[in-house]
């Protein structure tokens, strides 16, 4: 399974798509405080079970360790929320599916997680819109 990025609709080496947030910059302060000793483990380590049971069962494999526990690699997990999707978001399994997403008339938005199995560490790490583009 690969990363679901939004450049995965257009090719590998295009440019992001508008209206793509980032969220490195937040994640590297939380890590720097965690270090610093500002923040606990229990303050970084709160993943939902439901987050953890998709990040074992379909998350996306990255090769970037965990930034808490350092023993493991965080996996990639994404989520689409939008009309006529369930109101707890879908949990998007493959490529394909976010592209027949994207394809769609309404308008959605994907968040991508990034999430530690074994310490429970999770961080928004990218969201981007889908479907309804304007030409």
């Amino acid at each position: 399974m690969a990363g679901f990025r939004p450049e995965s609709l257009r090719g590998a080496g295009s440019p992001a798509l508008p209206g793509q947030i980032d969220y490195r910059l937040v994640r590297k302060h939380i890590v720097d405080e965690f270090k610093r000793g500002r923040l606990s483990r229990l303050d970084v380590c709160d993943a939902h079970p439901e987050l953890l049971r998709a990040a074992r069962n379909v998350g996306a494999e990255s090769t970037q360790d965990c930034p808490i526990c350092e023993e493991s690699q965080v996996v990639l997990v994404s989520f689409a929320f939008g009309p006529k999707l369930p109101a707890h978001g879908r949990c998007i399994v493959s490529r394909q599916e976010l592209t027949r997403l994207s394809r769609r008339p309404d308008q959605s938005t994907c968040y991508v997680v990034e999430v530690c199995p074994m310490c429970a560490w999770n961080h928004l790490v990218r969201t981007f819109s889908l479907g309804a583009r304007r030409t």
